[in-house]
């Protein structure tokens, strides 16, 4: 089943139990579907566009929501970050902290890094192969964190 398919039903079933938050998310997905699809030109696009749409959205909300908190705004946080969380469920499961440093300690000895130097060839590899599946300041951190050792 499609993203697109995916959405549809979970809108219904927002609108069914009146999850206004839920709801408001979902269009919001629907839209930037719709927009990738009319720029790109595609009638479909593949999942590796849609990770990327999705963690984008994710990560605007998440922005947002920071910011607010900075601004002492809790009132304008909660939903934002309420929407960061519905959109996620669509994305793929995100890997452990762990997990990621052992997949970027292996990388790293498989690419033979031996310093910040070689930060934007790890980076560059590990972004490509854990697209969906981490955060990219998360990879990002923990490649300065090991590289810098």
């Amino acid at each position: 089943m499609s993203l697109q398919a995916k959405i549809m039903v979970k809108m219904k079933e927002a609108m069914k139990s009146k999850d206004s938050v839920a709801l408001q998310s979902l269009r919001a997905v629907k839209s930037e579907i719709l927009l990738a699809q009319t720029k790109g030109g595609d009638i479909q696009f593949g999942e590796a566009e849609e990770i990327k749409l999705l963690q984008k959205l994710v990560k605007q909300r998440k922005d947002s929501a920071a910011l607010y908190v900075e601004q002492s705004r809790q009132d304008l946080a909660d939903p934002e970050l309420a929407e960061a969380e519905i959109i996620a469920q669509f994305l793929p499961a995100q890997m452990s902290t762990e997990d990621l440093k052992t997949f970027i300690t292996d990388l790293i000895a498989k690419v033979g890094a031996d310093g910040m130097k070689d930060m934007g060839k790890v980076m560059g590899i590990a972004s490509k192969e854990l697209a969906g599946k981490a955060d990219g300041k998360a990879i990002s951190t923990i490649v300065k964190e090991l590289l810098s050792k």
